[in-house]
């Protein structure tokens, strides 16, 4: 099968909807010199800020594991710009437009993983009427919160481009139609209100947004078994659902036949698909994994932990809103000092309270924090960043004496 069959509707000056793909919130400063593109720039934006490199110590599916060969959200993220950046070479699209979509569409996931999730959106909703969800919060992350110092040192916001930020919105990977086409529209990415409402606006976001879900259902699999979650008569099960021996059993192969299921299949007029068979097939691993392991008593077990954890953090610093909220959190210094001195930097850099470091911040402010909601808007972000180590080391000091 021949490949490069989408080099014609490919994101590049010859496309229609170039213009809008590199449209940025505001415009960007312009190194003399510099040989890359529009999108390689995002990427290396996104690459070099702190967001990104957080990853590192957050939950894709196993939280704080003590074994160094479990999959955590940084190596996930990795595996989705691997597997984006094969597809699209192979079918002629822009990599370098998948490469930054890729490495950027998690960068709003909260600590210890889809439960972390929950739980923040169960504090969302109780508190401000309003839903949290990491695809949404992937957006707001590159759009308001994650910054990069400028050439004289100031903290400037990282200022992606539309098709970029377009493809971290809309990369839910939970897609259970086949055949993925772009838009057409272009939108305020704002108006979006719930996981998968639209289809990104290019066909490289298509792209991620199906690497997604090819990169994660193999290596949770792979992963539970290094840990002993699955059972001999459920890895047989499983066997019997690839047809393959128990030894065959691991991400890189997995990954390899729906890529190449995915690229033989694929064209304009059929759009990004599977064949039937293995749509039916990667449907039946995603519904194992839900079945053995995403609910397994471990792993339940430990979401109640992670949601005293995030509830405590949030109910201490609400407990602090009052005229004068820096005061008021400073009371806990002797004894909280990780959590008083993050959180009022936090304050300083996000609110309309800066203080003396008001010439170091460029960054939009987010919070008036004389308004109450604005402050649980400041909490919940505060939280959402956080690593699940950086969250139970808060804990800890909640809960020691």
């Amino acid at each position: 099968m021949v490949g490069k069959r989408f080099i014609d509707v490919q994101m590049n000056e010859s496309n229609p909807k170039w213009n809008k793909s590199i449209t940025r919130i505001n415009n960007i400063y312009k190194r003399t010199g510099d040989m890359r593109s529009q999108f390689e720039r995002d990427y290396n934006r996104i690459l070099h800020c702190t967001a990104y490199r957080r990853l590192k110590n957050k939950t894709q599916v196993f939280s704080a594991p003590h074994n160094d060969h479990i999959c955590t959200r940084i190596e996930h993220v990795n595996h989705v710009t691997s597997v984006s950046y094969t597809i699209a070479k192979y079918l002629g699209l822009n990599t370098e437009l998948t490469n930054a979509i890729a490495i950027g569409h998690d960068l709003g996931h909260a600590p210890f993983g889809h439960s972390g999730e929950d739980f923040l959106k169960k504090i969302t909703k109780r508190e401000l009427g309003e839903t949290f969800w990491h695809e949404k919060n992937s957006l707001r992350v590159v759009d308001k919160v994650e910054t990069l110092e400028d050439r004289e040192g100031v903290m400037q916001n990282l200022n992606l481009t539309y098709a970029v930020r377009d493809g971290i919105v809309s990369h839910c990977g939970e897609v259970n139609e086949n055949a993925v086409f772009p838009r057409n529209e272009y939108i305020d990415l704002n108006i979006i209100e719930k996981p998968n409402e639209y289809q990104p606006y290019t066909w490289e976001g298509c792209i991620v947004k199906i690497a997604d879900k090819i990169s994660y259902l193999g290596r949770d699999i792979q992963d539970a078994v290094r840990l002993n979650i699955l059972t001999k008569r459920q890895l047989s099960e499983f066997k019997k659902i690839l047809n393959v021996k128990l030894i065959d059993i691991n991400n890189a192969i997995l990954m390899h036949d729906f890529i190449s299921n995915l690229c033989q299949n694929s064209s304009p007029e059929a759009g990004i698909c599977f064949s039937k068979k293995h749509l039916q097939l990667i449907n039946q691993v995603k519904e194992f994994n839900y079945k053995y392991i995403y609910f397994h008593p471990r792993l339940v077990s430990y979401d109640h932990y992670a949601e005293l954890i995030i509830n405590s953090i949030f109910d201490i610093l609400k407990e602090c809103y009052s005229k004068d909220i820096f005061k008021s959190i400073k009371k806990h210094e002797k004894y909280h000092p990780l959590l008083t001195s993050s959180f009022i930097f936090w304050l300083q850099k996000y609110s309309n309270k800066r203080g003396n470091k008001a010439d170091i911040f460029g960054n939009v402010i987010l919070y008036n924090i004389e308004n109450e909601k604005d402050y649980y808007m400041a909490i919940i972000d505060y939280i959402a960043s956080m690593t699940d180590l950086f969250a139970i080391d808060i804990f800890n000091e909640l809960t020691s004496f």
